[in-house]
């Protein structure tokens, strides 16, 4: 632990602990600041998570503490270094801001990949699938269909679901018939019940389910047999998910690793492509 980042430690104190949708939104707001985090009293955490101060006492006592003062002491004492994070945010303008968020994101992501076991075993999992289902609802749509787009280059069978409704189940239905064994979806907030309700189905029909989301306490995560967080920016009216489309091409990087006639479909629509001048160079 010691040579993990803030972000890492605050991710493995939550990490099995059953936490209601509230207790989620300050876990999730704790690991975003996470070099604030040990600093905040319960009111100024509370005012970040956009909850009540007597919530933040009740996840103190649901991680085991007996009260915030006990949790923010054991965070000090975990987290050698005081809070850096904001330093100098007060000289950016709020666009900047979000950039700078977005950054900090893409650093948080940088240190969860350290460890690649998590991916390459998504990528295997993504690899064998025949066919592969992408899941992605409203705000996470573009991410299932960029995906999508990218991985059927290489997949033999891809399959977007990115339209809700009651047909979605059947889809699923068909993907599992035609030899589906896993499914990869892409979960943003604000989480649709959809989402949540579909995944659940899909592993009772016997599939693996890799999420991408934005919290490893997002609603997903108990319908999710693998879950890989990737932050979004929320500084700006409509979240920034630079995090979340980046995580999406490593998990591609991956899965072509694990498709050994990946790189030979790639040549082979290169070739076509040229053929019929399809790209202006």
């Amino acid at each position: 632990m010691s040579g993990s980042s803030p972000a890492a430690r605050l991710q493995q104190l939550f990490e099995g602990r059953r936490l209601t949708p509230t207790q989620r939104r300050i876990a999730h707001s704790m690991v975003r600041r996470a070099g604030d985090a040990p600093f905040l009293s319960s009111v100024e955490l509370a005012e970040l998570a956009g909850v009540s101060q007597p919530s933040v006492t009740r996840f103190a006592v649901a991680l085991g503490f007996d009260g915030y003062p006990a949790l923010r002491r054991h965070l000090r004492e975990v987290t050698p270094a005081g809070p850096a994070a904001g330093a100098g945010e007060d000289t950016y303008n709020e666009y900047q801001q979000a950039v700078h968020a977005e950054i900090e994101n893409l650093r948080h992501l940088a240190e969860l990949l350290a460890d690649p076991g998590p991916v390459e075993r998504a990528g295997r999992l993504l690899a064998a699938s025949r066919p592969l289902p992408v899941l992605g609802l409203r705000a996470a749509s573009s991410q299932a269909r960029g995906f999508g787009y990218f991985a059927a280059k290489v997949h033999p069978d891809v399959r977007v679901l990115d339209e809700g409704g009651s047909m979605l189940h059947d889809r699923i239905d068909a993907a599992r018939r035609a030899g589906a064994s896993a499914l990869i979806c892409f979960a943003l907030p604000r989480h649709p019940r959809e989402v949540v309700d579909a995944l659940a189905y899909a592993r009772e029909q016997g599939l693996a389910v890799v999420s991408v989301a934005d919290s490893a306490f997002a609603p997903v995560a108990g319908h999710s047999d693998l879950l890989i967080p990737a932050a979004v920016g929320t500084g700006l009216a409509f979240d920034t998910a630079c995090a979340p489309m980046l995580l999406g091409r490593v998990l591609l990087e991956s899965m072509c690793d694990a498709l050994p006639d990946a790189q030979a479909r790639l040549e082979e629509f290169d070739a076509r492509a040229a053929a019929r001048g399809l790209f202006v160079e």
